[in-house]
């Protein structure tokens, strides 16, 4: 098996959780593309979650950041399976995950 490159850790805690998800990227770029997404959707930030703001360029003027661009290339036309990364994704446990699932319930008649 070829040793994958390094690419730029994210911030914090979050490298460990990235990490798990390295071998599902054959790509440095595609390595560090999945790395700014997540820490474009758990970061607090003023904005909403658009593309670009997820890669923390400003609203409207920033839509043309290189970073937004990586960005929307990871997301659009790199190669990656987002069913096995989603299913390597911890489940929702405790309240967050219950209510979750009561709202889902009232809301749509569904789950258990």
């Amino acid at each position: 098996m070829t040793r994958h490159l390094p690419c730029p850790p994210a911030p914090g805690p979050l490298e460990d959780y990235a990490a798990r998800f390295d071998d599902l990227f054959s790509a440095v770029a595609q390595r560090r593309g999945f790395r700014e997404y997540l820490t474009g959707l758990l970061a607090a930030r003023d904005w909403n979650k658009t593309l670009t703001c997820l890669a923390g360029a400003e609203p409207g003027l920033g839509a043309q950041h290189p970073a937004v661009q990586r960005l929307q290339f990871f997301l659009s036309e790199s190669v990656w399976d987002p069913e096995t990364a989603n299913a390597r994704r911890p489940p929702v446990a405790g309240p967050a995950g219950e209510n979750r699932q009561r709202c889902r319930q009232r809301q749509y008649g569904v789950g258990g």
